[in-house]
């Protein structure tokens, strides 16, 4: 995985005082590894990431080069990008200091009010949905047509029926769900990736939307697939109710995404319970309540 360099306080220390002195003396604490990034605290209202995974420096170099002119039409903060950083003898590869965005990570905590998190939630995504420009990025794995993924979708449910209770109707809602038309507009603003990790909550309602790396242009049924994924029982009718005028087929699409994405949260807890590299205990959960949620909501 291209060059291993040790993240610790000392490093990022040693890198603010060659390429961003002035920010050098505030306090570096609360270091996170995300999927692709490790994550430090810089003062009150600050963050450095730094890449983990040779993917990882083109995801910061998008949201560098994206994020920055999005970032004031969205009604939650995110973590705006504010500087990027070359790579240098002490680390190779670019790194980026952003806006740091407070609150609890929504897979280690509850969504208590879930009325208000749709509308929060609704008021987002209505405000990066428009229509992307036609240079905007574009993602082999997110917003494009259900049955691009049908093979891998079908792989993944048999591996984690061997060892998750899989109700066989979430094949039929994928079924459904890539029968169902495609969109009717142009490709517009995607997110990507909202799954539990990638929110933040505060005082029992989202706060902050994190992670932008998947930027991209397609489908927005991809990220309304968040009705189910983020939000508690009960609260996807009233979220599509607040975004606005959904048709139908656009809510199957938005369920098979669902579908899918949960089946991949459930895998990454199951390596997350074997400890396992990239595991994660809390995305099993996460999947598993996603899948309850859009089977109550059939």
């Amino acid at each position: 995985m291209g060059d291993v360099v040790e993240i610790d306080e000392a490093l990022v220390r040693s890198l603010l005082h060659e390429q961003h002195p002035d920010l050098a003396g505030l306090d570096l604490h609360g270091t996170v590894r995300g999927w692709d990034n490790q994550l430090w605290r810089l003062g009150d209202d600050l963050a450095v990431r730094l890449p983990c995974t040779d993917r990882a420096p083109d995801l910061l170099r998008k949201e560098h080069h994206w994020l920055p002119a999005l970032a004031p039409l969205l009604p939650l903060p995110v973590p705006t990008p504010l500087r990027i950083s070359e790579p240098s003898t002490r680390f190779p590869k670019p790194w980026t200091i952003a806006a740091w965005v407070p609150g609890e990570p929504a897979d280690r905590t509850t969504i208590s009010r879930g009325d208000h998190a749709a509308d929060t939630l609704a008021a987002f995504l209505g405000a990066l949905h428009v229509e992307a420009p036609a240079d905007a990025p574009v993602n082999p794995t997110r917003g494009l047509p259900l049955s691009n993924y049908a093979h891998g979708f079908v792989e993944g449910l048999e591996a984690a029926a061997a060892f998750s209770d899989i109700p066989t109707v979430v094949r039929d809602i994928w079924e459904d769900a890539v029968s169902a038309p495609g969109p009717a507009g142009p490709p517009v603003w995607l997110h990507g990736d909202l799954h539990p990790a990638n929110v933040v909550v505060s005082g029992g309602t989202l706060s902050g939307v994190l992670d932008f790396g998947e930027l991209c242009a397609g489908d927005p049924a991809t990220d309304l697939s968040a009705a189910w994924i983020l939000l508690p029982a009960g609260a996807a009718s009233r979220f599509f109710d607040a975004y606005g005028p959904v048709d139908e087929a656009t809510v199957r699409r938005a369920r098979g995404w669902a579908v899918l994405r949960a089946i991949g949260l459930i895998h990454i807890g199951r390596a997350g319970e074997q400890g396992l590299p990239g595991g994660k205990r809390t995305w099993g959960v996460a999947g598993r309540a996603t899948l309850d949620r859009v089977l109550a909501d059939c």
